[in-house]
């Protein structure tokens, strides 16, 4: 492995100090000063802690997996549970998607629906510039960083009727 030229050096030095870290957390500053010495083989790598999002006033959730119990899990495997209210999410952008979830869990959590289907789409891989399945990466962070967050007893991947890896089924603790 080579070593960076002085030139590549100075590049390196401008594109890291517009780097903005994750968290707001600080981090230490890296001279940028050209000296003599011989620049290091690579740069050194800058370790950065992402803060976890969580909603102000929502109380710690149940474990993972301890929230339903086996009936409701054979149910939802099976396809037996019929969905209260179903959310579609296609051709939405991230910030519409968002602003949905929150109203539907609204609208569903004052009806005292118990089974909301979230219909995300399937995630299809696609040539850059081209992202798809953004919102279903997020739907898992967002519900958790939700103000429905404690209203919510499990999240699960729906049955092939009411569209398998597409869709997700979030079930909604009892009032």
């Amino acid at each position: 492995m080579r070593s960076l030229s002085p030139d590549e050096d100075d590049l390196w030095a401008r594109v890291a100090a517009t780097i903005r870290p994750l968290s707001r957390d600080p981090v230490k500053a890296q001279a940028t000063e050209n000296s003599a010495q011989p620049s290091p083989a690579k740069p050194p790598a800058i370790a950065y802690k992402v803060a976890p999002r969580v909603a102000q006033g929502v109380t710690a959730k149940p474990k993972a997996g301890t929230t339903l119990d086996g009936s409701w899990d054979r149910r939802l495997k099976g396809g037996t549970v019929v969905p209260d209210r179903t959310l579609d999410l296609h051709g939405m952008n991230l910030d519409r998607a968002w602003q949905a979830i929150d109203r539907g869990l609204e609208q569903a959590i004052f009806a005292g629906d118990r089974v909301l289907l979230l219909i995300t789409g399937h995630h299809r891989p696609g040539d850059p510039p081209v992202e798809r399945g953004r919102i279903r990466a997020a739907v898992h962070d967002w519900l958790a960083a939700s103000r429905h967050a404690a209203n919510i007893a499990a999240v699960r991947g729906a049955h092939r009727r009411h569209g398998g890896g597409g869709s997700l089924y979030i079930v909604l603790r009892r009032r």
